[in-house]
């Protein structure tokens, strides 16, 4: 019986082995798969957010996109400098490049109803060309959906938007040509970026490359060759954390957000023409794509009183196309204020076969109030109607609604 016994032990051991093994690898390739289940979830919440972002059309992209983008002017004890940003949190903070706000004094906002405001510097970097900049006035007024993770590919189409040559909110769009290209520049290192066909140049800088398809954030424009055919973009998949550890740690009590306004109040002829000029555009951007209170957030406080916000968007919701016809005319009223007259075709739907278009000349009156560049009044005259048939078109949802 002993010798039996030695005889079973071993055997049971062996056996005892090869059960336990058997469990470790099994739990081993459940680990695994597990693993393997969670990275692929996560996969698939980035592609089932993406799908979601592709329904987005390129007007509202734009439109979207434009409303939080902002024109910057730092100035400097030898220098002033323009550049673009966009607010990317609720706390007001607008990410940039570096070399945009580097050695700055004072630093101006303007925003997409040509509103300006002072910004102070939460965080810039000495060897990667990204700041962030803070400004109270745009907490919780909304900012652009940035996907820290996201990845573009080489060929996929993109939307660079900033203000070139001073021209506030412009855009440019191409593809995403290269990836992975690395150079320094004034002694900032540029690494893994995205190199784009869309047309970048001086003004640019520190604006947002965005996703055509999703209007995700996907980089900052940040460098371009002299003729502006060929543009960088920094990733903000390889930032973010910077950029966030900025935001976090910034103390609003510790900043200041003072700036003389002798730099950035001028009310020459020019500045005011192209400023109202905008204004009265980006008015009608607003009216086509229906976002209805922010157009209504442009006009002045007499504006205001004299018609309600539903008022004003029973007034227009009807027209489901506007455009401006031939050349804005200009009077100056005084040193702040202008006379711009529009002529514009609104396209309003008659029935499911007939559109009416009424053709309209209006006078604006642009100026400042509190300090703020505003629509202060609008004087609009129906000069006539036509009619137009429609061919094979039935009305959208959106169309009957209104």
């Amino acid at each position: 019986m002993p010798h039996r016994r030695k005889r079973i032990l071993p055997i049971t051991l062996s056996i005892l082995i090869i059960i336990g093994t058997s469990i470790a690898i099994s739990l081993y390739y459940l680990h695994w798969e597990e693993d393997a289940l969670a990275s692929s979830k996560g996969m698939v919440e980035v592609v089932e957010n993406y799908d979601d972002k592709e329904s987005k059309d390129l007007q509202t992209v734009i439109h979207e996109a434009q409303k939080h983008v902002v024109q910057i002017e730092a100035i400097g004890p030898t220098r002033t400098s323009v550049g673009s940003g966009f607010v990317y949190n609720n706390k007001g903070d607008i990410i940039t490049n570096a070399h945009v706000v580097k050695n700055a004094d004072d630093i101006f906002i303007k925003t997409s109803d040509a509103s300006t405001y002072p910004g102070a510097l939460i965080g810039i970097s000495k060897t990667q060309d990204v700041a962030v900049i803070r400004v109270p006035q745009l907490r919780d007024q909304g900012n652009l959906e940035i996907d820290p993770s996201f990845e573009a590919n080489i060929g996929e189409e993109i939307i660079a938007v900033g203000s070139p040559q001073g021209h506030l909110n412009t855009f440019t769009d191409g593809i995403i040509s290269q990836k992975g290209q690395n150079f320094t520049l004034e002694n900032y290192e540029y690494k893994n970026l995205y190199q784009v066909s869309a047309n970048i140049t001086q003004g640019n800088s520190g604006g947002p490359l965005i996703h055509k398809d999703s209007g995700l954030i996907i980089g900052i424009n940040s460098a371009a060759n002299r003729e502006g055919s060929i543009g960088f973009s920094i990733p903000i998949s390889s930032v973010y954390d910077l950029i966030q550890m900025w935001s976090d740690k910034a103390d609003n009590e510790e900043l200041s957000f003072e700036g003389d306004p002798n730099h950035y109040q001028t009310f020459d002829e020019e500045s005011l023409k192209n400023d109202a000029t905008y204004l009265i555009n980006y008015f009608y951007d607003t009216l086509n794509v229906r976002d209805y209170f922010a157009a209504y957030s442009l006009l002045g406080s007499n504006e205001q009183i004299k018609r309600s916000y539903q008022e004003f968007r029973e007034l227009i919701v009807s027209a489901i196309d506007i455009k401006v016809k031939g050349n804005m005319q200009y009077e100056m009223i005084s040193n702040d204020r202008i006379q711009i007259t529009v002529k514009s075709d609104h396209k309003i739907r008659k029935d499911e076969e007939t559109m009416e278009i009424h053709h309209y000349e209006t006078k604006y009156t642009v100026g400042y109030e509190n300090d703020q560049l505003k629509i202060l009044s609008i004087n609009r005259e129906l000069l006539s109607k036509t009619e137009e048939k429609l061919e094979n078109e039935k009305p959208t949802e959106e169309d009957e609604k209104a």
